[in-house]
């Protein structure tokens, strides 16, 4: 018989959208390659982006926050494996997943570290430098909490791997490195990209209701692009990505060559009509997808040291890292023009996605974490005591809390 996964999302998972959809994607492909029967649920309503999950065989399952309908949902699944979508999500569910289903793995996906992103924007509102003091905040004590919870926590940037290790003492039994998970790209694949002269102009991309990525379009409209196109007057700057603001659309100004795109439905062949690809956020977490994808797309890219932040490792990058604005928008031009340049930066890309990001050299290694832990789950909950110990009190408070909600909901 097939082991069954329980997946409980944030969201429907949206790959054209978003590099968490594109994640969540990553992470069913894993556990079906196992041959798990998956289910996904969620809270959430699905949009028009949604990815078709019957379409590959992922059962679905819509569920209602503070409601023990779902205690009854999970008890008749009765998982092996229960996947949290974020830790919110396992603050909602993660204390009925442990009273109704005791003996299955509980894995938390941490998508990127929140609290990190929450201290990095409160710096930049600060006008100051991040430092670790910014990093204890609020949000890390819930979110170090979820992961103490959780048998295991899938973290996406070495980065972040470190601050979890080094500054909340969380062991590495608990943790998993799970980066970006894609194919190799073949010498065949390399060929057939386009050329230097078959490109032109620039691209941006990303959610606009993922605020950094505002934050680095605007940054990049006032601060960056008008230098840009000083030294190249013909250049344009074409930003797509789903759900464009009403905010948005005002930045687009067609005679500044600032052109808002909107959704794209292939990012991989759009991308390739492309020369540079320009990420200048100024806070953020995580892996960026939006990097990925140029490199997969033979784009050399020009971003920001959060851009890059556990992208590159000790390899050099598919461009430049560079914070200032005059030093970014001077590398971005110096790239556009210089063939033999950007052909050398194309090809770094191709390699750090070879090295760090193919599928094949983690997927096995993740897989015998978790099948280890299960078959050891006694003794590895008995070794996180801190977990346990958290997972007791949020069922006397979570819970109480919860019944009152659903009590009350019942009443109105």
């Amino acid at each position: 018989m097939n082991k069954k996964l329980l997946i409980i999302g944030f969201v429907w998972p949206e790959p054209q959208s978003s590099a968490a959809g594109s994640r969540m994607m990553q992470l069913i492909e894993i556990f079906k390659s196992k041959n798990y029967d998956i289910t996904f649920a969620t809270a959430c309503a699905k949009s028009d982006n949604a990815f078709d999950l019957k379409e590959i065989g992922v059962k679905i399952e819509n569920i209602v926050l503070n409601d023990s309908s779902f205690d009854v949902f999970v008890k008749e699944l009765n998982p092996n494996v229960v996947l949290f979508d974020r830790f919110m999500i396992e603050e909602q569910f993660g204390w009925r997943v442990a009273a109704n289903c005791p003996k299955a793995l509980r894995i938390l996906d941490t998508e990127d570290l929140h609290c990190l992103r929450r201290g990095r924007h409160q710096a930049l509102k600060d006008n100051t430098v991040f430092d670790i003091s910014y990093l204890y905040n609020d949000t890390a004590k819930r979110e170090v909490a979820s992961i103490y919870r959780c048998d295991l926590s899938i973290i996406i940037s070495e980065v972040e791997m470190g601050i979890l290790s080094q500054q909340f003492h969380v062991s590495d039994g608990l943790l998993c490195y799970l980066p970006f998970l894609v194919d190799s790209i073949s010498q065949k694949s390399q060929k057939a990209l386009p050329d230097f002269k078959k490109r032109e102009h620039f691209i941006t991309i990303g959610n606009f209701l993922h605020q950094p990525n505002v934050d680095g379009l605007i940054h990049l409209k006032e601060n960056i692009w008008p230098l840009i196109r000083k030294k190249l007057p013909k250049a344009e700057i074409h930003i797509y990505g789903a759900y464009v603001t009403e905010h948005a659309k005002q930045l687009n100004n067609e005679k500044e060559g600032f052109i808002i795109k909107g959704y794209a439905d292939n990012v991989s062949s759009l991308m390739q009509n492309y020369k540079i690809c320009l990420i200048p956020l100024r806070y953020g977490a995580g892996l960026k997808g939006k990097i990925l994808d140029a490199m997969l797309n033979g784009v050399p890219c020009v971003t920001t040291s959060i851009g890059a932040e556990g992208m590159y490792g000790n390899l050099e990058p598919n461009g430049f890292i560079e914070d200032a604005p005059e030093d970014f928008a001077e590398k971005a031009v110096e790239l556009y023009n210089n063939k033999i340049f950007w052909a050398g930066k194309q090809k770094l890309g191709i390699n750090i996605i070879n090295i760090r990001f193919d599928k094949q050299l983690y997927t096995k290694d993740f897989l015998l974490k978790v099948e280890n832990t299960q078959n050891a789950l006694e003794i590895h909950r008995r070794n996180n005591f801190t977990g346990s110990m958290l997972m007791h009190h949020t069922m006397q408070s979570t819970k109480f809390m919860s019944r009152w909600i659903e009590e009350k909901n019942k009443k109105e």
